[in-house]
């Protein structure tokens, strides 16, 4: 496969034959600016035949501007991007080009499919390749595919409707498009985030075995383990620069998170909770589907005292409404739920905000903060009202303040001060702003939806050791999240959603990944599929 002619390319640039011919891909000096910020700061990486290198770094460190420079979406401000072709030698890329990086052999799994529900598994492979109403050529693809599929390992039903297949399989068409297209170098961002861990543990089987026919795999995570499982060397990125580089065999958590933190990571270990009183109780509660919000089947659970409850599934199985209902957005349809004994009969976020009940929501820029106000007036919001900081109708505006300076420094919220617009914090210092409000109540219910999501190691490390403390002192704690790693690091106990049906695991300390992945598949630890 060759790569276009581009104006912007000499000759001499486009064909560079390089010493090592183990080399695929060739990223060098790769900077891109946005206005004042450095998105890429010259980062240099190689990706060799047959390897699988993880590229890890938290948000904002460069890791999908990056790909998003190699696939052609972005164009860089400096540097080259080189792919080994066929013939030997290794061929810059047009910036900018989309097309080229494909016909270059580069293929890309984007972390949310890009795939026609209403099409079969066989005629999205195809797409964009070939006239998809040419008998002809289906047939031919179809036998090429098949033999895709024979060497990769990637079984999935061509024929089925890729609306009706689940998320595991629609990577899997995903990953063979790549393939169909004869893509030798392979990104993956984030693969596993809507996976159950036996789906993950297949897709690691997969990649293995495609590292092992030749192809170079760049696979980004956040998830360490899951890292040291599948890969063979590491590189991390920090504030946009390379931070650096370490061959898996030699690596552990503790150094990897110490380089993509830039020091040494505090560890947080959780003890066993004391459940205490329920506060909250769930019985056989419904709630119909509305907008992007998922339905709730049946669910049936109670929060107690002194207790973090664990809430895994894949996304979008439900856990939207039951946020809802425990924020006071949305009641039961049908079903009852019972805060503190009584039961809740109107949705009436206020009244439960009064009541003891606080969240952290899973988007924290669009439910959490309001971007045009200030820090002191986000912290208060909630509690606008209450005579700390209003009287005979008129804010007070001082004790606003003092409260926000106090919560700026015991939360260590990175801004300006009091005065300054949240939409000017990052994504970790508004979770530390609605931390802050939140905890400093004390409140006797706290609902944490993806509590951690986008955080640095170490900001998560200091969100964990406080809904920790929340627990100890008495609070019950649900924590809905999409890691298990994170759940199991919290959750004295847990619960798995699946389709709408909330099944009660047990303690956190009877069980292990592989029993709750089989759940949130929808079976049990037998095997059995769970009542629909």
């Amino acid at each position: 496969m060759g790569v276009p002619d581009h104006p912007n390319i000499s000759k001499s640039e486009a064909q560079e034959p390089m010493t090592d011919p183990a080399i695929l891909l060739s990223l060098s000096n790769i900077t891109k600016r946005f206005g004042a910020l450095v998105a890429n700061d010259a980062i240099s990486l190689d990706l060799r035949k047959g390897e699988i290198l993880a590229l890890l770094g938290e948000n904002g460190a460069g890791k999908t501007t990056l790909m998003n420079i190699l696939f052609g979406h972005y164009v860089q401000d400096e540097g080259t991007v080189r792919v080994r072709t066929n013939g030997g030698n290794m061929t810059a890329l047009p910036p900018g080009s989309p097309g080229a990086a494909l016909s270059a052999g580069v293929g890309m799994v984007h972390q949310h499919f890009t795939l026609a529900e209403n099409l079969s598994g066989l005629d999205n492979i195809r797409l964009g390749t070939e006239p998809l109403l040419s008998l002809g050529r289906r047939a031919t693809a179809r036998t090429r595919i098949k033999s895709i599929i024979a060497e990769s390992g990637l079984e999935v039903d061509l024929d089925r409707r890729v609306a009706d297949l689940t998320v595991g399989e629609k990577q899997r068409i995903e990953i063979l498009k790549a393939l169909y297209r004869d893509a030798r170098v392979l990104i993956l961002d984030e693969p596993t985030a809507v996976l159950t861990p036996q789906e993950a543990e297949g897709l690691f089987v997969v990649l293995r075995r495609l590292a092992a026919n030749g192809l170079g795999v760049i696979f980004i995570s956040h998830k360490l383990g899951e890292v040291l499982a599948v890969s063979h060397r590491i590189m991390v990125l920090r504030g946009g620069k390379k931070a650096g580089e370490l061959t898996t065999a030699e690596a552990d958590r503790r150094s990897i998170a110490d380089l993509m933190v830039g020091k040494a990571v505090a560890q947080v270990t959780r003890t066993p909770g004391r459940a205490g009183d329920p506060l909250l109780e769930l019985d056989h509660v419904t709630l119909a589907k509305s907008g992007s919000r998922s339905a709730v089947a049946d669910a049936s659970f109670t929060l107690r005292a002194g207790e973090i409850t664990g809430l895994a599934g894949v996304s979008g199985n439900g856990q939207a409404g039951i946020a809802a209902m425990l924020s006071g957005l949305a009641v039961p349809d049908t079903g009852i739920m019972r805060l503190f004994g009584a039961p809740v009969t109107r949705a009436d976020p206020r009244r439960l905000v009064q009541q003891g009940v606080a969240r952290m929501p899973e988007d924290r820029q669009h439910d959490g903060v309001v971007g045009t106000m200030s820090v002191a007036d986000n912290i208060a919001i909630e509690e606008i009202r209450s005579p700390g900081f209003s009287r005979f109708g008129l804010l007070d505006n001082n004790a606003m303040r003092a409260r926000a300076e106090s919560a700026i420094a015991a939360y260590d919220v990175r801004c300006p001060g009091p005065d300054a617009e949240a939409r000017l914090l990052s994504g970790g210092n508004v979770q530390k702003l609605i931390l802050a409000r939140v905890l400093e109540r004390e409140p006797r219910i706290i609902l944490a939806n993806q509590p951690t999501r986008g955080l640095d190691i170490g900001a998560q490390a200091e969100v964990h050791r406080r809904i920790l403390a929340a627990r100890d002192r008495g609070a019950a704690v649900l924590v809905i999240s999409e890691d298990l790693d994170e759940l199991f690091a919290l959750a004295d106990r847990f619960l798995v959603i699946h389709a709408g049906d909330v099944v009660d695991a047990g303690p956190a300390d009877a069980l292990d990944r592989a029993t709750i992945g089989l759940l949130m598949a929808g079976q049990s630890h037998t095997t059995e599929p769970l009542a629909q």
